[in-house]
């Protein structure tokens, strides 16, 4: 079992409507959100790193957006 560190965390009031939204939405608990959250910013970064692009699209492919982070 992996080591874990209880952090302490101050988040504005539209954070943690955001956060207590996932939360529900997802059938998650806010840890379980966050940690989610990490691993996927994480594989963002890792991959604009190499070059590749991130980006939304429509489902009819009609509008795209590129996003730089």
């Amino acid at each position: 079992m992996s080591k874990k560190t209880l952090i302490t965390l101050n988040l504005s009031d539209a954070e943690l409507e955001l956060l207590n939204s996932l939360s529900e939405k997802k059938d998650m608990n806010k840890s379980a959100v966050l940690r989610q959250a990490l691993r996927m910013m994480g594989l963002i970064e890792q991959r604009i790193e190499q070059g590749e692009k991130f980006y939304f699209e429509t489902v009819d492919e009609k509008k795209s957006e590129l996003i730089l982070v």
